[in-house]
C-alpha cells in the first residue's frame, strides 16, 4: 500500500476536471541538465548501471521534485528497455547515444522475435515501486515505454539514425515483416506497461518519438495501429482501484491530431509545431475528446527568466480560457515541453518556468472566476 496523494492536479487534468493552477512537469526532467544527476550517474559507472540499479533510479527520479515543486514525477528508465529484454544487446556510448549490438536486419531475427519474460525487467518495475514509496503521496508517478514503432526504429538501425534507411527500407519492401515486427513490440510494450502499473504507476506514457518521420497513410498504418494496439490492452485500474491515464505523444504528428483523437486513451501530448488553441478547437470538445499535453520549444529555457515568463504566458492564452466547471468535464491543458529538456538548460531557468506556470495559469482562474 502506499501513502494517499497530496497533490492529484495531474491527475485530475488527465480525467478533463477543472483544477485550481495549471498542472506542470517536464519530459526528461530527471537527467543531465542537473548536476546532482551527474553525480549520481558518476557513482553508478554508467547509464544502463544506473538505470538497473532500484536505489540509484529512485534517487534521480526525485532530484528534480526536491529543486521545484512539478505536479508529477516520472520514472526514470529508458525507452529501449524493451528491446534490451529481448536480446539486442543495449549500450550507451558517451556522446553517441543508445545503440544495439544485435540489430535486425533480416526476415530470420524477426520471425524469431518474441514478447520478452518480463522478469528480464523487473529491476523497471522494482523502481517503480520503490519510487512511490518515497513520493510518499507528494505526486503522482508516471510510468512509460517507447511506441512500437519508435522501439522498431531502434531495433533495425541498430541506433540513432538521420534518413531511417535501413527501417523504411523494411517497411516498404516487406510491410508483412515490419506488421510483425510492430505486433510483437505492441504486445512487449503493453505488457510492459502493464506491469509498471501493478507496481504503482499512477499514469503510462507512450513515446511515439519517430512517428513524424512517416509519411501519410504509412504514419496511419504502422504507427498509429500499433500505438491503437497497445492501448488496448492497457489495465484502465491500478492495485488500489484508481483509473490510470493514458498519454500518448508523436513527436512530429501535428498534422495527424484528427487521426489521434481516435485512439483509446486519455492524453495527448504536442510538440512545439502545433497551436494550442487550434488543438483545443479539434480534440479537446465533444465526443472523444482529449487532455492535452505540452507544447513549450525546450530551447526557450535557453532564454532569461523574464523572456521564459513570456513565452509561458503566450503558451497559456494560446490554450485559451481554463476550465473552471467543478462537475462536468471540459478542456485541460498539462504544461510541458514539445519534447525531452536539453541537458545544457541552466536549473534556475526551470525554476522560473515552473512558477511561471503555477503563478499564471492561478492568476487566469482568478480572473475567470
Amino acid at each position: 500500500m502506499f501513502a494517499p496523494l497530496q497533490n492529484d492536479t495531474f491527475l485530475r487534468a488527465c480525467w478533463r476536471q477543472a483544477t485550481d493552477h495549471t498542472p506542470v512537469w517536464l519530459m526528461r526532467q530527471a537527467g543531465r541538465y542537473l548536476p546532482e544527476y551527474l553525480a549520481t550517474r558518476a557513482r553508478a559507472g554508467s547509464f544502463m548501471g544506473l538505470a538497473t540499479n532500484v536505489d540509484h533510479a529512485t534517487e534521480v527520479t526525485l532530484q528534480p521534485l526536491e529543486r521545484f515543486p512539478l505536479d508529477a514525477a516520472i520514472l526514470f528508465s529508458d525507452i529501449l528497455t524493451v528491446p534490451d529484454a529481448m536480446g539486442l544487446g543495449l549500450s550507451f556510448e558517451a556522446g553517441e547515444g543508445p545503440r544495439f549490438a544485435r540489430p535486425l536486419r533480416d526476415e530470420a531475427a524477426i520471425l524469431a522475435l518474441e514478447v520478452p519474460d518480463m522478469d528480464k525487467l523487473r529491476y523497471v518495475f522494482d523502481a517503480v515501486a520503490s519510487i512511490r514509496r518515497a513520493l510518499a503521496g507528494r505526486v503522482p508517478l508516471i510510468g512509460f515505454s517507447g511506441s512500437p514503432w519508435t522501439l522498431a526504429c531502434y531495433m533495425v538501425e541498430g541506433a540513432g539514425s538521420s534518413d531511417y534507411r535501413q527501417v523504411k527500407t523494411l517497411l516498404y519492401s516487406r510491410p508483412d515483416l515490419m506488421q510483425r515486427l510492430l505486433a510483437v513490440n505492441a504486445d512487449a510494450v503493453a505488457a510492459y506497461l502493464n506491469a509498471q502499473i501493478e507496481a504503482g504507476a499512477q499514469a503510462v506514457m507512450i513515446f511515439d518519438s519517430w512517428g513524424g518521420v512517416l509519411a501519410d497513410g504509412a504514419f496511419q498504418d504502422f504507427s498509429l495501429a500499433s500505438t491503437a494496439r497497445v492501448l488496448r490492452q492497457l489495465r484502465r485500474d491500478g492495485p488500489d482501484g484508481q483509473p490510470v491515464p493514458r498519454i500518448v505523444f508523436t513527436k512530429g504528428g501535428g498534422q495527424w491530431l484528427e487521426d489521434m483523437r481516435a485512439l483509446d486513451c486519455e492524453v495527448l501530448g504536442l510538440d512545439w509545431t502545433v497551436n494550442l488553441g487550434r488543438a483545443r478547437a479539434l480534440i479537446s470538445e465533444g465526443r472523444q475528446a482529449k487532455a492535452l499535453q505540452g507544447n513549450l520549444d525546450p530551447n526557450v529555457l535557453f532564454a532569461p527568466p523574464a523572456q521564459i515568463e513570456q513565452e509561458v504566458a503566450k503558451l497559456l492564452q494560446s490554450f485559451g480560457a481554463p476550465h473552471r466547471d467543478p462537475l462536468n468535464p471540459g478542456p485541460t491543458h498539462i504544461f510541458n515541453l514539445g519534447h525531452g529538456i536539453s541537458q545544457f538548460t541552466p536549473p534556475d531557468h526551470v525554476a522560473a518556468l515552473v512558477e511561471a506556470v503555477h503563478a499564471q495559469s492561478r492568476q487566469l482562474r482568478a480572473l475567470r472566476a
